[in-house]
């Protein structure tokens, strides 16, 4: 991978986060009305030349404007996101709204899937080692337009109703104690390009499983990585009580 310099990271960091907000490609003249950057916008076209052609950007036949690669979202991920940390109020929340269901471990994952889908915005799973899958916000993807492509969508459906493809996709974390992201092409099935998962490992090998969010590609990472990290963590701690 090729080494950024600081103006592009800049300009990079500011092409997804808008991306990722609108799902509309970014052209240089929305970047340099909305971003204070200290260069000129002739600076930004030239910069934006180079991250095309170095793969971390692509122009969409039918617009003017950039959007990420794979290669520019993993960058990003990997180099350049910042965390929003969850709000305290929402943790004792969540510990509150799962605790009371700890009796049955079933109805705490059910529950566990539908108040992640509701935090993060998209579909949210949750998975346990004997092949039980349990999820919730399959309707908002349907605020997304990648899937309003019907081939994604049932792709999408399809992984959701297999264990065996939920196994395999999630048997490739690198580190199972740490949050794992894999972006289109990573998935490895057919229609899934436009597609992210953000997933983590809980629990032990006795009583565990995995927790994750799916949706588009541009999923608000930033927000969504530390709400898995902590659905994790969280169900870790009370499945062992």
């Amino acid at each position: 991978m090729a080494d950024l310099t600081d103006r592009q990271t800049q300009i990079l960091k500011a092409i997804i986060e808008e991306f990722i907000t609108g799902a509309e490609p970014v052209g240089s003249e929305v970047l340099t009305e909305k971003h204070q950057f200290t260069f000129s916008p002739a600076t930004v076209r030239n910069e934006m030349a180079i991250l095309h052609r170095e793969g971390f950007i692509e122009k969409p036949h039918s617009s003017g404007g950039r959007k990420p690669t794979e290669l520019g979202m993993r960058y990003y991920i990997t180099s350049l996101m910042q965390e929003h940390p969850l709000p305290v109020l929402q943790e004792v929340a969540l510990k509150q709204r799962l605790f009371q269901h700890r009796r049955s471990f079933s109805r705490m994952l059910r529950e566990a899937a539908l108040a992640l889908a509701e935090g993060a915005g998209y579909i949210a799973l949750v998975t346990t080692h004997e092949g039980n899958v349990f999820h919730a916000g399959t309707r908002n993807v349907l605020d997304h337009p990648e899937f309003f492509d019907i081939n994604v969508t049932r792709a999408t459906l399809n992984l959701l109703d297999s264990y065996d493809l939920l196994h395999d996709l999630f048997s490739r974390a690198s580190d199972p104690k740490a949050v794992t992201v894999l972006i289109g092409r990573e998935f490895g099935m057919a229609n899934l390009e436009p597609v992210g998962v953000v997933f983590a490992h809980y629990g032990s090998d006795k009583r565990g499983g995995v927790v994750a969010v799916l949706g588009p590609s541009r999923i608000s990472y930033p927000s969504v990585v530390p709400q898995v990290r902590h659905m994790a963590q969280l169900l870790t701690e009370l499945s062992s009580s």
